[in-house]
């Protein structure tokens, strides 16, 4: 029998760094498999809801989490 390991995504699996003027570098760490995917977005309104959030929504987590995820390197 397989047992799939599912977390839940939480704002402990990104790391956040200004690059720029109204920009952040943004990398999402997998709780599972621990890869590690980075991106730079512009988008600040989602920099409010996730980071300078108190209790971030999972919509916005996951949100995040595909920006990082399908940025081109």
């Amino acid at each position: 029998m397989i047992y799939i390991m599912k977390n839940r995504i939480s704002i402990f699996d990104f790391s956040f760094m200004p690059a720029g003027f109204g920009h952040y570098k943004v990398t999402y760490t997998s709780p599972v498999t621990f890869k590690k995917w980075t991106c730079v977005t512009p988008n600040m309104m989602l920099i409010d809801a996730t980071k300078n959030a108190d209790s971030p929504k999972v919509k916005d987590l996951n949100e995040l989490k595909r920006i990082c995820k399908n940025s081109l390197k």
